[in-house]
């Protein structure tokens, strides 16, 4: 785990070529490509509807210059060559031991892309990993993750009325929507779920910012129930539902503890800050109001997963 960025410097150089003498991969002048990555289906209807969320978010970008974005369903991309020339990847699924990323030998393939630079985030249950599996690579790639039984899971509505000067929140306006949003996240040391952190190359900013009231606190949480006595004993506490990082490799990353609620994707601002982020993390220009786009009631029911009766 690196905690500035000359630790991040040496760790990502061992064995690898030096990050101080290899060319640049990703410019920031040529086309870009995203890979959203979907994961199977899980839970009743209009709840983890990851294959429908991310059909959602690429159409909301078809009209991006410059930018393609593939969608891969059921876990994983199809092909693995799909990674080789990846600007950014996202992962929206179910997380804990069963995550993609711990699954074959998919933590040295995104290795081998983020420590040239690529960009990688993780939506809902995807930002979750144990803590002895995937946990420093999330640190180091997105800056934090859940962790069970530390981190928690309530369904309630945060309000967002205030942002942080960032390309990611351009154009957000203050909202409100219920969802599992998870908290109390297991940030690297010395990042902080309401304050940005800054050390050279190495950037932290929580994104969305809210306090859970002591309702929300004392519980219930999905699972499990709860509460949990370090949870209740930080109340009054801010506590960061998304956030970015910019790595000094020249990759950013990004958690987004939303999305279990399908429905959601039909609040503008809601979809906006996850567009907002999808654009950043590939390195695309982000227009001074953020990323406009329009949902029907149709595109809300396409792609929905077969989950029995809606």
């Amino acid at each position: 785990m690196f905690t500035n960025r000359r630790q991040f410097l040496t760790t990502a150089t061992i064995g690898a070529m030096s990050l101080t003498t290899q060319q640049p991969l990703f410019s920031a002048d040529q086309p870009k490509k995203l890979l959203l990555i979907a994961g199977k289906p899980s839970h009743p209807p209009r709840m983890h509807e990851f294959r429908a969320g991310c059909y959602i978010l690429e159409k909301c970008l078809k009209d991006v210059k410059g930018l393609t974005v593939e969608v891969h369903e059921n876990g994983w991309v199809k092909n693995d060559s799909a990674l080789n020339d990846a600007d950014a990847v996202v992962i929206y699924s179910d997380g804990g031991g069963g995550h993609p990323i711990l699954q074959a030998n998919h933590l040295d393939l995104l290795r081998s892309r983020i420590r040239k630079g690529m960009g990688f985030g993780c939506m809902h249950f995807a930002v979750e990993v144990p803590p002895t599996q995937g946990s420093t690579e999330m640190k180091d790639w997105i800056g934090g993750h859940y962790e069970h039984m530390y981190s928690v899971n309530p369904m309630w509505k945060p309000e967002y009325t205030t942002f942080p000067e960032h390309p990611i929140t351009r154009g957000v306006k203050p909202f409100a929507v219920v969802d599992e949003w998870y908290f109390n996240m297991r940030f690297q040391p010395g990042f902080s779920a309401d304050k940005a952190y800054n050390d050279g190359d190495l950037k932290f900013t929580p994104i969305l910012v809210a306090t859970p009231t002591d309702t929300v606190r004392n519980g219930p949480y999905v699972y499990p129930r709860g509460p949990y006595a370090h949870i209740q004993a930080a109340s009054g506490r801010k506590e960061a539902m998304m956030w970015a990082l910019e790595r000094p490799d020249g990759g950013r990353g990004f958690g987004f503890t939303g999305g279990h609620n399908h429905d959601n994707w039909a609040d503008n601002n809601y979809r906006k800050v996850v567009l907002n982020a999808l654009l950043w993390l590939s390195k695309c220009d982000i227009p001074a109001e953020g990323l406009e786009s329009q949902l029907n009631k149709a595109d809300l029911e396409a792609k929905l997963d077969p989950k029995g009766k809606r």
